[in-house]
């Protein structure tokens, strides 16, 4: 791929948290993963053609209430947000309430023009897994008790609290990191910012990139950064969608109004590159993809690994160019939230993804 593609997209870019700087360095010298350029253009086609569209804010899973409720709620979910696969897979038995997700929907604001709020579905029992359960979980915690998510409350949590919450046909993997990041965000909080997540993202100021920053600097557990060939990359995945699902719970107002959401990059998991790889944008070595579909597990911090989350940012900022050129203008946020919404619908015929246990996604 020659250097002056990455040149010309970081001059297009606000890049605040050297994301890209750092990744494109990744990318320029990965040997287990390649970015197709042709499959990009063949995406933006389809894509442009269907008008596809980033998803709406769903309330049904989501905890809304317009207060600092869904701030706290919102802290949790992302603190927790990462590593849901094992066998059998983690889920929970969940019916929503279509009142509560009424007045989630009357409450918040539209989401800026982009995706007006789903309308809620007719309550029906359902089985979830992965991001869904977590999701749903929380929000059932909170629905039963508001406090839950507060910071003193999160100091003080107890692992069988927190196993209690999240209870499903397995244990959740990584049960204990999840009950320390818990700790973790709530401890900090109490003792730095008075207890209050509104105000830690308050103190951002409406600038996105900077809330992100902020939860690397304060919390260990959302400093998600690797090191390849003796350089420091930077992903920042969890800390990114934080302010991402703020301003999309809010509808981009109170505490979800951030005036560069553009600044933010795509959000480095393994939902992403499943995806991109089934559409060819991304090309495995025959070693790596063996080791994928076996599937067999990556080690956390590897070459591939984070050869794969460069790559995939990467392979978003050149297909949000190409849709650019085809004039859809997206914000790279919006071309992630589309593509995890692809691999949702397609997930049962799609290759496995990387199995990597790491707090980080």
């Amino acid at each position: 791929m020659p250097k002056s593609a990455f040149d010309r997209t970081l001059a297009t870019r606000s890049d605040p948290l050297d994301v890209l700087k750092t990744t494109a360095f990744v990318v320029q010298r990965a040997r287990a993963v390649k970015i197709n350029h042709t499959a990009i253009e063949r995406a933006a086609d389809a894509l442009a053609e269907t008008r596809a569209a980033p998803p709406a804010w769903n309330y049904d899973y989501h905890f809304f209430d317009g207060t600092e409720h869904t701030v706290n709620y919102l802290f949790l979910l992302d603190a927790l947000n990462f590593c849901f696969w094992c066998k059998p897979k983690w889920g929970i038995t969940y019916r929503p309430s279509v009142i509560a997700s009424r007045v989630a929907a009357k409450q918040s604001p539209n989401n800026l023009g982009i995706a007006s709020a789903r309308k809620p579905r007719l309550a029906m029992t359902r089985r979830l897994d992965g991001y869904w359960a977590l999701a749903a979980a929380l929000k059932r915690a909170l629905e039963k008790q508001p406090h839950f998510a507060d910071a003193d409350s999160l100091a003080r949590l107890a692992p069988r609290d927190l196993a209690r919450v999240l209870r499903g046909n397995v244990t959740i993997p990584l049960f204990t990191e999840r009950w320390r990041a818990a700790r973790e965000l709530g401890a900090i909080l109490r003792e730095h910012w008075g207890g209050s997540a509104a105000s830690f993202v308050a103190a951002a100021q409406r600038d996105a990139p900077r809330l992100a920053q902020m939860l690397a600097d304060n919390f260990a557990s959302f400093n998600d950064i690797a090191v390849y060939e003796n350089r420091e990359m930077r992903f920042f995945k969890r800390a990114q969608i934080l302010a991402a699902d703020l301003w999309g719970a809010f509808g981009g107002k109170q505490w979800g109004a951030f005036d560069n959401l553009d600044a933010l990059t795509a959000f480095a998991d393994y939902k992403l590159p499943q995806i991109l790889r089934a559409w060819k944008i991304l090309q495995y070595a025959p070693a790596l993809a063996r080791k994928i579909d076996a599937p067999m597990e990556l080690a956390a911090g590897s070459p591939e690994e984070i050869e794969i989350r460069a790559a995939t940012l990467w392979a978003v900022e050149f297909l949000r160019d190409a849709l650019a050129r085809r004039g859809r203008k997206l914000w790279s946020i919006q071309v992630d939230w589309i593509l995890w919404e692809a691999s949702q619908a397609r997930a049962k015929g799609l290759k496995p993804y990387q199995r990597v246990r790491t707090i980080f996604y």
